[in-house]
């Protein structure tokens, strides 16, 4: 069993308080875990107002479909998110 690991940072350059950020991060979290079944999570920066890293979770029984998953998760956040992904890492366990 491959457990995959994907940290994303973001910066949300239009994010101007955290009730925005929130809401902002909210709606990805829904759009990710509806369209993927991926666990997510916001994982550091949780006072700043335009940064956040978050994580997210899958698993399957091979490395090649949570590698795909991941890339297509990518995708999705740099088509939806109001800002710029300015670094990721994906882990397997």
């Amino acid at each position: 069993m491959v457990i995959g690991f994907l940290s994303i940072e973001i910066y949300l350059p239009y994010s101007h308080s955290l009730k925005e950020k929130r809401k902002r991060l909210s709606g990805l979290k829904s759009l990710l875990t509806r369209k993927h079944n991926v666990a997510f999570s916001e994982l550091e920066y949780q006072n700043k107002w335009q940064r956040t890293k978050i994580g997210v979770v899958t698993l399957n029984s091979q490395k090649r479909p949570v590698e795909s998953l991941f890339n297509k998760i990518i995708d999705d956040i740099e088509k939806s998110v109001d800002g710029q992904i300015i670094d990721y890492k994906i882990h397997y366990l």
